[in-house]
């Protein structure tokens, strides 16, 4: 393995250290979208040089802006093996909870998975331990090809700056950087299309830290094609796109903060980049981290707009706070060093809980954003896939998947099957998105039918065919909700020719 670039030689800049390059305080995205040509990195000396070595906390931390000093508060033991009770109970019954009680399994989540158990509970709340089952062997295979020279170049130059205060990656060469390595060269062969960003080492060493390579592999696979597609692509169009959404949010929700960095040229691209692509594991104290992890693999990525808000709430949200922060440079130095002193975790997850903003709002303003992105940018280069709000609505996708590939379907409402043979229009498959569409329109007594049509259209559709839902026929409560969307989409749209089919 390389040792890295000499040390007296300044690295290009990355997405990790976006903050010290010029060209982005500028505006640009060169320095994200790109590598220089040695594809090194601005960042924290692996070596833990002068360092007075206090005794590892409980986190595995040696020192560092994440390490938890000895006066932290420790959950009683009874109560801690109460919760891990709870939670194998959980673990045996998963897709049962998932599908009948997931309410309490987010309420459980938002307490904090217990240590012992939060890898496992990662890997389920993720789908990533079915992906590992339905590809046995394949990791091995993936760590059996060369890979490319560029990606692992620079894969190797980055090892050393993933958590060096941590008692798992402090050691150069050591078992926490030659696993990180392992992920990180089988997701280039996996994905070669996307091939590496810098971005992820950060997010594969906190999956480490709680499972074997392997696991941790699929569950980065998940992270990367499911909560947070297209984050890792190369030109970045996905974070800057949330980016501009975020901003967005961030004019309902803090308006004070938003004035402020409107004001000062401030774009989101310049703070929340770091924030969002590394999961805020670079930002927040590791007790705060590991809470945000819980619920981001449960609830999915509104839980990191919803910390991203939080966090600027505290920081620019009052006229006392705008008061120390006169200028541009005064504001990105509080957003880029954000003192531990400054958070409290159970204060951070009870305004992440009690924050209004829903995946319908996000997807109602990423449509607005992409719209808006069209109009002045063109087509987005890259595609990402569609992504899914969290655990369940994974679970949601996986059993749709499975009942449309087992080719079963039923009539309800009076509606008929499509006929066998060729369709003139291809069927329309409406999933969660949609569901939650209806229910917002058909809440809404204000919203016109000529509203709700246009608001319909603008996902794309250009015309309707038979509409297919995914449905349990045995739960009366989610049929009767089901026949309610159906009457309201019926009153939107008076196509004789609709006809409705539930899985």
């Amino acid at each position: 393995m390389s040792a890295g670039p000499p040390p007296n030689l300044r690295s290009a800049p990355d997405t990790l250290s976006y903050l010290e390059s010029a060209s982005l305080m500028s505006g640009t995205l060169e320095s994200l979208s790109g590598l220089g040509e040695d594809g090194s990195s601005v960042g924290s000396d692996s070596e833990i040089n002068g360092l007075t070595v206090r005794r590892i906390d409980k986190y595995g931390f040696l020192g560092g802006s994440q390490y938890s000093d000895a006066t932290e508060k420790d959950i009683r033991v009874e109560v801690a093996r109460q919760r891990e009770m709870k939670w194998l109970e959980m673990f045996n019954n998963w897709d049962k909870w998932i599908k009948h009680r997931f309410q309490k399994v987010k309420l459980r989540c938002r307490k904090g998975i217990p240590s012992s158990l939060r890898g496992k509970a990662w890997q389920l709340l993720s789908n990533s331990q079915e992906l590992l089952q339905a590809n046995p062997g394949k990791f091995e295979e993936l760590e059996r090809e060369p890979g490319e020279a560029k990606w692992l170049d620079i894969i190797e130059k980055d090892l050393h700056r993933q958590f060096p205060f941590h008692e798992m990656f402090a050691a150069r060469g050591g078992h926490g950087q030659q696993d990180l390595y392992r992920i990180l060269k089988a997701y280039t062969i996996y994905r070669p299309d996307e091939g590496y960003c810098q971005a992820q080492a950060p997010v594969a060493a906190v999956l480490l830290m709680h499972m074997p390579a392997e696991q941790a592999f699929w569950c980065l696979v998940q992270i990367c094609e499911k909560f947070l597609p297209g984050y890792y692509s190369a030109g970045l169009e996905a974070i800057q796109l949330d980016g501009e959404i975020f901003f967005s949010l961030l004019r309902r929700t803090c308006p004070m903060a938003y004035r402020h960095l409107k004001k000062f040229k401030i774009d989101p691209i310049l703070y929340m980049t770091e924030w969002f692509m590394c999961i805020f594991s670079r930002t927040l104290p590791w007790s705060c981290v590991l809470r945000v992890w819980d619920m981001f693999f449960c609830e999915g990525v509104k839980i990191v707009f919803r910390v991203g808000l939080v966090l600027l709430k505290q920081m620019l949200g009052s006229v006392d706070k705008l008061r120390e922060l006169q200028g541009m440079y005064e504001t990105m130095e509080r957003l880029r060093s954000i003192s531990p002193d400054m958070i409290r975790e159970d204060v951070l997850v009870q305004e992440i809980v009690t924050l209004q903003v829903t995946e319908a709002l996000i997807e109602r303003e990423s449509s607005v954003q992409v719209r808006k992105w069209r109009e002045s940018r063109g087509e987005l280069t890259h595609q990402p896939g569609r992504r899914l709000h969290g655990t369940r609505a994974i679970f949601e996708n996986k059993r749709r998947a499975a009942a449309i590939s087992s080719g079963g379907s039923y009539s309800f409402l009076g509606g008929s099957a499509p006929p066998p043979g060729p369709v003139c229009r291809p069927p329309l498959h409406v999933d969660a998105c949609f569901c939650r569409w209806t229910s917002r329109v058909s809440a809404s007594l204000e919203c016109s039918i000529t509203y709700r049509k246009q608001a319909f259209r603008r996902t794309n559709v250009t015309f309707l065919g038979a509409l297919t839902f995914l449905c349990d026929l045995d739960d009366k409560v989610m049929m009767a909700e089901l026949e309610f969307k159906m009457k309201v989409l019926s009153k939107c749209f008076s196509d004789s020719s609709l006809t409705f089919t539930v899985l």
